[in-house]
């Protein structure tokens, strides 16, 4: 491991909470995939499969934001434990009624309950900001290396939910991901020494984190860029089923996740200067550029050669919005703040879906690809109109607490 990296894993509790991280987040990348392997064996119907899994996404969406902030004020153990068991029963609700035929009405019910898992990677994220609050060098580290490990989870999550699923029973994918949640959630929350001090009588006024302009505009781009993924992701399976390779798909998108992986392992590395705002729309440009090669797109070797530059451009975006988050977001609501980017993309990922299946239906899988073309345009001319709205970067007025601190003071931004 590169010294950067082991300076900061060198943290007392760092291994331990970001390992717990890991495997709580694996089901992001599982659950729904693995309910529409399950629902489409047992009833081979994939118009009820995708319905349940975009419910639970919406779910997520809606619930998401609102369990970060109760994490904000009253700390992560006693809300996250709560809210995972209430995912757990619905998602052993969810089996159940699947693997014994109940009404559809009531796979709809705990596939929305299922919704209310909480956003792990925030709650992680938020232990790095507390642990190095203050030092933005450590921090850049430590989120790229949050983000290579989001790409490792999305690229080891869906094989291990449709293996199992397809090779054991249907109902394994999403059991084993129910597994993951508790396992990753109560070993997190076990460790009380690096788990950032709660916020009851921090003064909360404006409501949602949601209420500043900065976050206003990442998670409106955001929007856009999950379209991009979750478009890329139907219409690449299409393709690979045309040119006869349906399998071949899992592959390929391996690759786009890898491309991320490994440029987030070399941005990790690296200690940029300058405007983290205008860094933030160069990266979102590049998104949208990389978009371009794929409508030309003819064969599979090189459509993966096209998704593996496309993703290099992933990673650093990424790792430069949650450094905007932190920056643009009171200390006392930046587990919501995250949450809310986390939010953007996945309703964009269920648009991006949806609007990626219809132009594959109407007019092919090599037209679909401009689906997420659209959408790096979109996102690009969000980040451009936005622009103005990150500038100047605000400055955090106390910010350098370390974990277990006394109340933070005068953490607020100052636009």
């Amino acid at each position: 491991m590169s010294s950067p990296y082991s300076a900061i894993f060198a943290a007392p509790g760092a291994k331990g909470f970001s390992a717990a991280g890991f495997f709580g987040r694996l089901p992001l990348s599982m659950m729904g995939i693995g309910i529409v392997t399950m629902v489409s064996q047992l009833t081979g119907r994939y118009g009820l499969a995708g319905a349940l899994s975009a419910t639970m996404a919406l779910s997520a969406a809606v619930c998401g934001p609102q369990v970060s902030r109760l994490v904000d004020r009253l700390g992560q153990r006693r809300v996250l434990r709560p809210a995972t068991a209430i995912a757990l029963v619905a998602v052993a609700g969810l089996l159940v009624s699947a693997q014994q035929r109940w009404p559809d009405w009531t796979l709809f019910v705990f596939s929305a309950g299922a919704g209310c898992v909480p956003s792990v990677g925030s709650m992680v994220r938020a232990r790095w900001a507390a642990i190095y609050a203050g030092s933005p060098r450590e921090l850049h580290t430590a989120y790229s290396a949050e983000s290579v490990i989001d790409e490792v989870v999305f690229i080891v999550g869906p094989i291990l939910s449709i293996g199992l699923s397809t090779a054991w029973f249907p109902e394994a994918g999403p059991l084993l991901a129910a597994c993951f949640l508790a396992v990753g959630v109560y070993w997190l929350t076990a460790q009380h020494r690096t788990e950032p001090k709660p916020h009851p009588r921090t003064d909360h006024a404006g409501g949602s984190a949601l209420s500043s302009p900065g976050l206003q505009v990442l998670v409106g781009v955001f929007v856009a860029t999950g379209a991009i993924f979750g478009a890329v992701e139907v219409v690449t399976v299409a393709f690979a089923e045309e040119e006869g390779h349906k399998a071949a798909a899992s592959l390929v998108l391996a690759v786009y996740a890898l491309g991320s992986c490994l440029a987030g392992a070399v941005f990790g590395l690296l200690h940029l200067k300058g405007d983290p705002a205008r860094r933030w729309v160069l990266g979102v440009c590049a998104m949208a550029v990389s978009m371009i090669p794929l409508q030309l797109v003819g064969n599979l070797p090189f459509l993966a050669v096209a998704l593996f530059v496309a993703g290099l451009s992933i990673a650093p975006t990424m790792v430069t919005t949650m450094a905007l988050v932190e920056q643009y977001v009171p200390r006392a609501k930046l587990t919501e703040g995250m949450t809310w980017t986390s939010t953007g993309l996945a309703v964009g990922v269920a648009l991006g879906s949806s609007a990626a299946g219809w132009v594959v239906d109407a007019a092919g899988a090599a037209a679909g690809y401009a689906v997420p073309g659209v959408a790096g345009v979109l996102a690009a001319a969000g980040a451009f109109l936005g622009y103005r709205r990150l500038r100047p970067a605000p400055e955090r007025v106390g910010v350098g607490t370390d974990v277990g601190d006394d109340e933070d003071k005068n953490e607020s931004c100052v636009a």
